[in-house]
């Protein structure tokens, strides 16, 4: 009998003890078996240009995670220096269509040998040198050159002035992208944190469990079994604590670096996960607004008016233009100064005749450009409705989770408190009480997985919308 009871007791704590490294391996999962940031928000969004080292321990809420990502994260600090590309191109390209003023002087010493040049002089009783010089003369103009027509300019201009616009709007959709990236590492943080809440708690439990059922033991009331059975349990979660505080420490590095901290920073997260019900909004009402507020949209339509500029300069390749330039100045000898003034105005007409088809072949380029342009925004336009309909039915899914789940766990407790009395009466052994903890972890586990999707469904039904950084504030609010 003794033999038998320990072979069941090896059984069990095998059992236990896989079924928790596993599951502690595993290690907490995001919605939709995530485990990294969105693939929108990857790459550039989950990097920064750390800030400077601040002493002590830093209180960090949500909306201080999000505004210190706006101002350090790479993706939005590229994004911006973007702006200032597209700006100075535009510049460059105007350029083309505003005077350009220009002034120059010179003072020439010469010496010249005509014959150098040709020239021999020859003629009976007159002697003319060979060599002219040494002779000085000075000339300062002021120079104007202006485009008076030239339709090629003029678009390269307006497809340039879109092209600003089109780098503006992806700034603003990056600053939507880092908010959504801050906000997913930061929700991750706060249930990772409370995992560790959770399972410190299990730990307490376990261990009253292992004490009774070897107060038992001792007492000669329960089997020996029942002891192994509540030491079993009680390492499994101690178990899990452990991968529990790696986990938070693993996603708080992550945090710093999406947020631009400081290497070493210690900083603490002061918000909590927080919930608020959902308002809700109809379908046609979030695509509208979507469409009218994506900034991600509303670049690619400033793309396609650029790329039809573009092509409106390519084909102004075959039309003539017309300049203007003009100078004036002041010219004389030197040393001894003898001024007078000078000046030259001219116009030009330049009217292509043959090219070797190379307007021909800048037509098609911007053609394609143009085509490809448009199918991008086509695209775009979809997409945006799919995003949209996908938030609004994950938002819904996971209200509906949290009240599943929160209500769960008073179930779960209820059952736990049932079951500890029936072991300490010695009604039962301590299987059902185990059980019944793992039930109460599952419950626990799957409340703050809900609550992280809630949170994390309204980030990106903002996303979505193409109003994070507003939406934010709105959605998550609640406590």
């Amino acid at each position: 009998m003794r033999r038998l009871i320990v072979m069941l007791a090896a059984g069990a704590a095998a059992f236990v003890v896989a079924t928790g490294a596993a599951r502690a391996q595993a290690g907490p999962s995001a919605p939709g078996g995530l485990s990294t940031l969105p693939p929108a928000a990857q790459g550039a969004y989950s990097s920064s240009v750390p800030d400077k080292l601040v002493s002590g321990v830093m209180q960090l809420s949500l909306q201080d995670a999000i505004g210190r990502g706006l101002r350090q994260n790479l993706g939005a600090l590229l994004a911006g220096e973007d702006v200032h590309a597209a700006h100075g191109e535009r510049w460059k390209q105007l350029s083309a269509l505003l005077p350009n003023v220009t002034t120059s002087t010179y003072i020439d010493d010469s010496k010249v040998d005509l014959a150098e040049f040709g020239f021999t002089f020859k003629f009976p009783g007159i002697t003319i040198p060979s060599v002219v010089g040494p002779f000085a003369y000075f000339d300062s103009r002021a120079s104007v050159t202006q485009s008076v027509f030239d339709w090629k300019a003029i678009n390269n201009s307006r497809a340039a002035s879109q092209s600003e616009k089109s780098a503006q709007a992806t700034y603003k959709d990056a600053r939507d992208l880092v908010v959504l990236a801050v906000g997913y590492t930061y929700l991750q943080s706060i249930a990772d944190e409370a995992r560790i809440e959770t399972a410190q708690a299990q730990v307490t439990t376990a261990d009253t469990l292992f004490k009774q059922a070897s107060d038992q033991v001792s007492a000669g009331t329960s089997p020996a079994i029942d002891a192994l059975r509540a030491q079993v349990e009680l390492k499994s979660r101690q178990q899990q604590l452990i991968q529990a505080k790696n986990e938070y420490a693993i996603r708080k590095l992550a945090l710093a670096r999406v947020i631009g901290l400081a290497p070493g920073q210690e900083f603490e997260l002061s918000d909590k996960s927080p919930y608020q019900p959902f308002a809700g909004m109809t379908i046609e009402e979030a695509l509208k607004r979507a469409y009218d507020s994506r900034s991600d949209y509303q670049a690619a339509l400033a793309d396609v008016r650029a790329a039809e500029y573009t092509r409106k300069a390519a084909e102004a390749g075959y039309f003539p233009s017309l300049g203007f330039n003009a100078d004036y100045g002041l010219a004389g000898t030197y040393p001894n100064v003898s001024a007078h003034g000078v000046f030259d105005v001219r116009g030009t007409l330049t009217i292509p005749i043959f090219q070797g088809g190379r307007v021909h072949g800048d037509i098609l380029e911007a053609d394609a450009r143009l085509k490809q342009n448009r199918d991008r925004a086509e695209n775009l336009r979809a997409q945006i409705d799919a995003d949209v309909r996908t938030a609004l039915l994950n938002v819904q899914s996971a209200e509906d989770e949290v009240a599943v789940s929160k209500s769960n766990i008073d179930l779960a407790d209820q059952t736990l408190a049932q079951s500890e009395d029936r072991f300490r009466a010695g009604v039962t052994d301590t299987v059902e009480v185990v059980q019944a903890q793992e039930a109460v972890a599952s419950a626990h586990e799957s409340y703050i997985t809900s609550l992280y999707q809630d949170n994390y469904a309204k980030i990106s039904l903002a996303r979505a919308l193409g109003v994070a950084e507003e939406g934010v504030k709105d959605y998550l609010k609640g406590k």
